[in-house]
């Protein structure tokens, strides 16, 4: 059974890697703006690999919480 800060940590966890998703596609529309397409498409690959983190991380803070 995980403790409370545990289950904490990983809430936490999983916020940081949204985070890091955010900037990541923020960083991408800024490169849309400015038309550097090969910049976007950089920043694109790095949002989609962040977000799959951020996603698998809050499915398992949820569910830890949910027990």
């Amino acid at each position: 059974m995980q403790t409370h800060s545990e289950a904490s940590g990983l809430h936490k966890q999983a916020a940081s890697h949204h985070q890091e998703a955010a900037e990541n596609h923020l960083k991408a529309a800024e490169s849309h703006d400015k038309n550097k397409a090969s910049d976007a498409k950089e920043n694109a690959q790095s949002a989609m690999q962040s977000a799959t983190t951020a996603h698998k991380s809050s499915e398992s803070a949820c569910k830890t919480t949910a027990k």
